[in-house]
């Protein structure tokens, strides 16, 4: 099909964003597992993210999102169309990169655990590698340096080193001797966070990280700011739980992270106690292509921020908005 083809007077593009356009995505032949192909069996076109991260299946009444996953369990969503409406009810807002600045941290984390898998401490990770090392799950960053840089090693040997890494790097930055500049609030975050409580505006934090990492983060930021203890804060925060490894009690999220819909979607309903049918007041704020899409995938309407990969993924083309400051984001709430 064209991709301007329209049902009921309206493209289906307008299902993945309200300013999406053909040329912001991947024209594909058929998805990564092979199930669907383009011209076949009902399907009218197939669209992908630049990173392949997450691909768009369109039918001729509806639109499906084939998410990927290094660790081979990869799900079928379907994609609504969603208009933003006001007033606006909740914000929910991603850690990394957008609420606090502490992506290249946590990517040299990831560096620091594959230069130890190949036994050598010089090793550094190309710019092409930085769309796949932040924003999805710890075990998905480590499962991509696996297979380009070290296919003989395995995912659990990586996770053990990365632990062993973050804790002594965060028990370090605790006694003061660790990088002073892992964990930022960003720009006029404090601004932003006490506007919208003045608003009476929800607001939940979200991040695809495990407690033990985004905890320290989210405490730093806030003795920074003088806002007290983030839990009272906050009116909801959702992390990927605790990691699961022998001797310990795991819980899920290393198979469920962003670009999956799940973190967002409990975090609203459960977290805030806002249904489903209300989620046009809900707006996701986010600044990496796997978030976007968690947000997207999840049916709320979202703001790109910047500072991010958006661009690199080409998840742009799923956003209401692209802004650069909290105080854009504050115009168009």
């Amino acid at each position: 099909m064209e991709l301007t083809e329209k049902r009921g007077g309206e493209s289906l593009l307008r299902h993945l964003g309200p300013h999406a356009r053909p040329e912001d995505f991947v024209c594909l032949s058929q998805t990564g597992d092979g199930r669907f192909h383009a011209g076949a069996e009902g399907v009218q076109s197939i669209l992908g993210t630049r990173d392949r991260k997450v691909e768009f299946v369109f039918f001729r009444k509806h639109v499906l999102a084939y998410v990927h996953s290094a660790l081979g369990y990869p799900a079928y969503y379907p994609i609504c169309r969603v208009d933003r409406k006001k007033p606006t009810k909740a914000v929910l807002m991603d850690l990394d990169g957008t609420s606090v600045r502490s992506e290249e941290f946590w990517i040299w984390i990831i560096q620091l655990t594959t230069a130890s898998l190949l036994g050598n401490p010089s090793f550094e990770l190309e710019n092409a590698d930085l769309p796949y090392v932040s924003g999805h799950s710890v075990s998905e960053h480590l499962e991509y340096c696996i297979r380009k840089y070290c296919p003989e090693k395995t995912v659990e040997e990586a996770r053990e080193l990365y632990f062993q890494h973050t804790h002594f790097q965060m028990q370090e930055i605790l006694n003061g001797r660790g990088r002073t500049d892992a964990f930022k609030p960003s720009a006029g975050l404090k601004e932003f966070l006490l506007e919208l409580k003045g608003r009476k505006i929800k607001i939940a934090l979200v991040t695809s990280g495990l407690y033990e990492k985004a905890w320290p983060e989210i405490l730093s930021a806030f003795q920074s700011m003088g806002l007290g203890d983030p839990r009272d804060f906050y009116d909801a925060i959702i992390t990927a739980g605790f990691p699961l490894r022998k001797g310990a009690v795991g819980t899920l999220g290393e198979l469920s992270p962003k670009p999956h819909p799940w973190l967002y979607a409990e975090v609203c309903r459960v977290g805030l106690g806002i249904p489903s049918q209300e989620r046009a007041h809900v707006v996701g704020i986010e600044d990496s292509g796997a978030g976007i899409c968690s947000i997207r995938l999840a049916g709320f309407p979202v703001i790109g921020f910047a500072g991010g990969n958006l661009a690199e993924s080409g998840a742009e083309g799923l956003c209401d908005h692209c802004c650069a400051t909290f105080q854009e984001i504050l115009h168009l709430l």
